[in-house]
């Protein structure tokens, strides 16, 4: 961009002001004012020395970066710490002095402890070993029964080391919960138990934002049932009505049997038939 030269009696600092109507732009100095052609945008520059216009292709690539971080905050793109919160549970590796894993970071403090002792009490005298994982919401598997399902194998990989296992997942966001383990914890806790926690525990008080006293009350239930005694049942509510949201652990396994089937038949129409068609053409000829 050509400059017309300036020579100042002294080095000083001046601001280059655009000049809309004419596309000029003043440098004021302490010999006086003169006019130059430069389409710099405002800057504090050394006199005579006015910044250099941005490039046209500088200019380009800034607008589309603008552009696409724009796009991707327009247009639903996963949530990362969502995803990440699935990824952190599954690769979870409880040890022996772990017993909750509050990724959803709802428990506070005097709830995490009087859990930590009860598991562990029910551990010690009972042989069974719950945990309590909490997840802020669900992306790649919506169903909490499913991924419940999934966290206990990927953390217990055999049957013989899952099968005195039992995990309570909460989602929060969704306001429903799961309750799975290995063989021997299902059969000893009952279906009846897991449905009525999952329908009397999780949908009230999570829909009042009682996260802790929702898994506490849980755990009592799972502990008194572990250890032999009567199951105290669900906490008391007021009588208001509330619409089942969740699904219990039947609907859970019925539907998963629906979509096996589905596929199951899809897959062996696209199989078989087009072999039927191709003898068909073959015995023709």
């Amino acid at each position: 961009v050509p400059i017309a030269p300036l020579v100042p009696t002294r080095a000083t600092y001046v601001r280059v002001l655009r000049d809309s109507s004419e596309d000029m732009q003043t440098c004021a100095t302490s010999a006086g004012l003169q006019k130059v052609q430069c389409k710099s945008r405002t800057v504090k520059t050394r006199c005579g020395k006015v910044a250099a216009a941005p490039r046209p292709v500088q200019t380009a690539l800034q607008k589309l970066a603008t552009l696409g971080l724009a796009s991707a905050l327009t247009f639903g793109v996963p949530s990362a710490p969502a995803l990440a919160s699935e990824f952190d549970i599954l690769s979870a590796n409880p040890d022996e002095s772990t017993y909750i894993v509050d990724d959803a970071r709802v428990i506070n403090r005097a709830t995490f402890k009087q859990l930590s002792k009860k598991l562990k009490d029910v551990e010690e005298k009972t042989g069974y070993r719950v945990q309590v994982a909490t997840i802020r919401k669900l992306v790649f598997d919506p169903d909490a029964f499913s991924f419940a399902d999934k966290v206990i194998e990927k953390w217990y990989p055999s049957v013989e080391e899952g099968n005195k296992k039992g995990l309570l997942l909460v989602v929060t966001a969704a306001k429903e919960g799961a309750v799975t383990g290995g063989p021997s914890f299902v059969k000893t806790v009952g279906d009846d138990v897991i449905d009525s926690i999952i329908s009397d525990n999780f949908p009230t008080l999570l829909a009042d934002e009682k996260n802790n006293e929702a898994v506490l009350s849980s755990v009592k239930r799972i502990e008194a049932v572990l250890e032999g005694l009567p199951d105290p049942g669900p906490p008391k509510t007021s009588n208001k009505s509330t619409d089942r949201t969740y699904k219990t652990k039947q609907e859970t396994q019925a539907n998963r049997t629906r979509t096996s089937t589905i596929v199951l038949t899809l897959l062996f129409i696209s199989v078989v038939v087009p072999m039927i068609q191709f003898y068909s053409y073959t015995g023709r000829d």
